[in-house]
């Protein structure tokens, strides 16, 4: 099984907002031309389907390598980005230092005002990836920094961490998956 992983081209969004599930942002025009250029990239020779966020940022540039390699494309939306609720839309730094602090501390369990744990993102990717080996069919899927973090380590067998670097806009990662001999988990190992 095959699955290529692509964080969606650069948004159109100002430097240090803080942005997720619910600003829908369109593609800078370089990330235009990069979402134009995806479906000729050489990873994705020999996909059987696409699946995508159902985010503007994503779905521009899914539609665009459907269309070119002529794949099926299902929207889903577990592969929505992290849900930053309140802090959405604001620049980091005005987001209060202790609230910040907290969430990087208890990145699992803190839950920025109106919005998602890391535990809720990490389950709602399980679930993906468990259904996603289940089918055992490649594609690439186009998501968002935070949730591709999830699912890069999952399809590895390994657990995720949420803070950990993301992946560059735009830029295919090829992942072999491991067969997943146990469910799993949304856990972090004890």
């Amino acid at each position: 099984m095959k699955i290529v992983l692509i964080r969606h081209p650069e948004p159109d969004v100002k430097p240090g907002i803080c942005y997720g599930r619910r600003l829908d942002l369109a593609l800078t025009p370089a990330g235009l031309l990069v979402a134009k250029s995806l479906g000729a990239h050489p990873s994705l020779d020999g996909l059987k389907a696409i699946w995508s966020s159902p985010a503007r940022r994503c779905r521009i540039a899914a539609e665009m390598m459907s269309d070119h390699l002529n794949l099926p494309l299902s929207i889903d939306p577990r592969l929505h980005e992290f849900d930053f609720g309140e802090w959405e839309g604001r620049k980091w730094d005005h987001i209060p230092r202790d609230n910040f602090d907290r969430w990087a501390a208890e990145t699992m369990t803190f839950r920025p005002p109106g919005g998602e744990t890391a535990a809720d993102l990490v389950g709602r990717i399980t679930e993906f990836v468990r259904e996603c080996i289940a089918a055992n069919e490649d594609c690439a899927i186009v998501s968002h920094g935070g949730p591709l973090k999830i699912l890069s380590a999952q399809f590895r067998g390994q657990h995720a961490d949420p803070l950990a670097p993301s992946h560059a806009f735009g830029v295919p990662v090829v992942i072999d998956p491991v067969v997943v001999k146990a469910p799993l988990s949304a856990d972090p190992p004890a």
